[in-house]
């Protein structure tokens, strides 16, 4: 079973028809269908042509709850509201007891992720055995003063391990520029979202892999592919090492994806784990 861990409703022209028959081309069976709620000046305003124009968003937690009960055999129901809300974990339990929602996902704000109001949600996942989707980037100057003069979220890969230390009991998926450019020791992080040449080792994501068995992340997006193919000797080592704890995800609509794990040459029973039974293992059917 094909399983993308990461992807969003109405997403880049996709609504439920269009996204299933791209499922169906990709052999995919089932995607956990991710919500971003933030306040609208924390994301940029290019995002309103490739995303669903309604309130509550940038991608509302209702358009995932529509695709859930249209074709419910299709996906798996995330959501994560704004923890800085002071109702945030109380709509959270509501969600999962009257909606079914599986994942804390996607996670994307302007807030530090071992903010404690982060933390209280992250420990309410824990009790919930939601999985947490974390979207984490660093601050790249746009060269314009507003909405924002960057997009930053999360507040780095130390916060993000202050959570992940702190919250042994919540499954952690990484995610996004931010957290894959740690692949390497090369400190391009906070200079560029994409860094390229050989990976130089000792970077923190492999550390922290090593560090904290609640530690997941997806596959997906440019940050991902750009990880894995900027070094591809490096990259089949480390999915042969952590295998169990990558999950196929895509955060769109192509296969590039597939593409390089075919190059990869990867054993059956690691790609296995990859589509789709690390995901099963965190949110069974």
């Amino acid at each position: 079973m094909k399983i993308d861990a990461h992807n969003h409703p109405d997403w880049h022209g996709h609504g439920l028809d269009k996204f299933i028959k791209n499922m169906e081309a990709h052999g995919i069976e089932r995607t956990w269908l991710l919500s971003w709620i933030a306040p609208e000046d924390e994301y940029t305003p290019a995002y309103n042509s490739q995303m669903t124009p309604l309130e509550n968003g940038p991608i509302p937690f209702e358009r995932c709850l529509s695709y859930v009960e249209r074709a419910p055999e299709r996906f798996v129901l995330g959501y994560a509201p704004d923890p800085r809300r002071p109702d945030a974990v109380d709509r959270l339990r509501a969600g999962v007891e009257i909606y079914g929602v599986r994942v804390y996902g996607e996670l994307k704000l302007r807030v530090r992720y071992d903010n404690p109001d982060v933390l209280r949600m992250f420990h309410a996942c824990g009790e919930l055995g939601l999985p947490v989707v974390v979207h984490l980037d660093y601050e790249f100057d746009t060269g314009s003063a507003y909405p924002r003069p960057n997009w930053w979220y999360g507040g780095g890969i130390e916060a993000f391990e202050n959570a992940v230390r702190a919250c042994p009991e919540t499954i952690f998926i990484g995610h996004a520029p931010g957290f894959w450019s740690h692949i390497s020791a090369d400190g391009q992080h906070d200079k560029q979202s994409y860094p390229a040449g050989p990976v130089v080792p000792g970077g923190k994501v492999p550390q922290m892999f090593r560090d904290y068995q609640n530690l997941y992340a997806d596959l997906s997006a440019g940050s991902a592919r750009n990880a894995l193919s900027r070094d591809m000797v490096f990259a089949r080592d480390f999915v042969l090492e952590f295998g169990d704890r990558l999950l196929y995800a895509r955060d769109g609509f192509g296969g590039e994806l597939d593409e390089i794990l075919a190059q990869l040459t990867l054993p059956a029973p690691v790609l296995a784990k990859i589509h789709g039974e690390n995901a099963l293992r965190l949110v069974p059917l």
